[in-house]
């Protein structure tokens, strides 16, 4: 019987750890397990990217506060505005002005402090997901019903990309292609790839598993990867000498590891792995968990969870929502600064999509100055990576509707919110679904419903 830690190198890095002598050598898992096809089908430049999708089954408010969201005065804000004796830098919600790809939007300050190359390549989206209740999470994944056999969007993106990544040099497709989790926070927010649920990593369960010591790698895995670069560098260089058609051994001259490369590495992985504490804050435990992850081309989706105010039902004086997306937007900056710094920002595209949103207006009858309710008509998702670099702002907005506000139609051919818009307030998740697709070069006919918005393509 395999052990749990055993079972996770093997959801991690496929049978054999072919993963990891990858990882070790550089040369692709596709490349070690069959040079010939790999070189032949999918070893090629590529402009795929990866994906971190940020994904709440408790409905956050994240529109509540994102630009778009402030078209009505009727709408209702947090009262942490300047001017506010109670306001502080954790919970500071003033309607802030800001530029976006040269267009002024009005959003929540926390907003406005990202940097402005990332700003330019932000699209806030302003979506339907058609119900309010918190269990149908997956469906939402599953876009309600507008995909083949009821396939979730990370998995539809993830067939897109897995074999035409790491997209710098030459390609021959990540390690596994199913998605990851590491941040679940219970079981409608599982990832299923094919209809199969795939397991939650915990960021500990994961440094766990690559630096605890085993019997075949004492000093555990990562540390270990000499060792493994040098065993199987002997098959490479035996095929090398031996069988290795002129393409072949090109292949291998371009992408093997130096020693250098490799120490670099080793070390890198260590340090990050090292950090991972019972005592470090959650959410950034996640996003270097999913950072960690993607240097390892381990898998093309990683899914983390980070709180943007949960189910603020009986949230007095939106207190939690505040301080959430204070807190909220300093991941995503910590999580773009993290991929700056590893070399990824063009090549890691950041996304969430929600449950549901939250009411706008009213809570259940009541303003919503102290909760919100669900709002089955608008949910925001926002997207953040090189494919949308230079069209950074709104796509979509918000109109009345049932007593509060929800999501308008949207244009199709300029992004803008319209009540007579091609594509009605219901096809507007299979329109942000499409047009991330297409963004990779994805099969959108896949998604039956909604259009590519290409205005949101860079």
């Amino acid at each position: 019987m395999m052990t749990r830690r055993q079972a996770l190198m093997r959801t991690l890095f496929g049978a054999g750890a072919v993963g990891l002598r990858s990882l070790a050598t550089g040369i692709p898992a596709a490349f070690l397990l069959n040079p010939k096809r790999a070189v032949a089908a999918a070893c090629a430049p590529s402009k795929a990217q990866y994906f971190i999708l940020s994904t709440s089954g408790l409905g956050d408010p994240i529109n509540a506060g994102a630009p778009g969201s402030y078209a009505d005065q009727n709408i209702v804000h947090s009262p942490f505005i300047a001017g506010n004796p109670l306001t502080t830098a954790a919970n500071d919600m003033t309607p802030t002005q800001f530029m976006m790809a040269g267009k002024q939007v009005t959003g929540a300050k926390p907003w406005s402090t990202l940097p402005q190359n990332i700003l330019n390549r932000t699209l806030f989206w302003h979506l339907m997901t058609n119900t309010p209740i918190h269990p149908k999470e997956p469906e939402v994944l599953q876009l309600n019903g507008a995909t083949p056999y009821h396939e979730m969007l990370p998995s539809l993106l993830a067939k897109a990309v897995a074999t035409s990544l790491p997209v710098s040099g030459m390609s021959c497709g990540t390690v596994q292609a199913q998605p990851i989790s590491v941040g679940g926070s219970g079981p409608s927010e599982a990832i299923s790839y094919n209809g199969s649920t795939m397991p939650i990593i915990p960021p500990l369960a994961l440094k766990d598993t690559l630096t605890a010591p085993t019997l075949n790698a004492p000093q555990g895995a990562v540390a270990s990867l000499q060792a493994l670069r040098d065993q199987s560098m002997k098959n490479v260089y035996a095929f090398y000498k031996t069988s290795a058609t002129p393409a072949e051994k090109a292949f291998i001259d371009a992408t093997v590891n130096t020693q250098d490369q490799l120490r670099s590495l080793n070390t890198m992985l260590l340090s990050n792995l090292s950090s991972i504490t019972a005592q470090m804050d959650p959410v950034e435990a996640q996003i270097l968990a999913a950072v960690t992850l993607i240097q390892m081309n381990v898998a093309p989706v990683i899914s983390i969870h980070i709180p943007f105010g949960g189910d603020n039902h009986s949230d007095a004086s939106l207190t939690t929502e505040s301080t959430e997306t204070v807190s909220g937007v300093g991941h995503i900056a910590s999580l773009m600064s993290q991929l700056t710094s590893a070399g990824l920002l063009d090549q890691v595209t950041f996304m969430t999509l929600n449950v549901f949103g939250r009411t706008l207006k009213t809570n259940g009858g009541a303003a919503a100055t102290n909760g919100r309710a669900h709002n089955p008509n608008h949910q925001v998702s926002v997207t953040i990576g090189k494919p949308f670099d230079g069209k950074g702002g709104v796509i979509g907005g918000v109109a009345p509707v049932a007593n509060d506000y929800g999501a308008m139609g949207i244009v199709s051919s300029t992004g803008a919110g319209s009540t007579s818009g091609d594509i009605a307030p219901v096809d507007t998740l299979g329109s942000y679904a499409k047009t991330l697709l297409q963004a990779v070069s994805g099969d959108t006919s896949q998604i039956s419903q909604g259009k590519v918005i290409s205005a949101a393509l860079a």
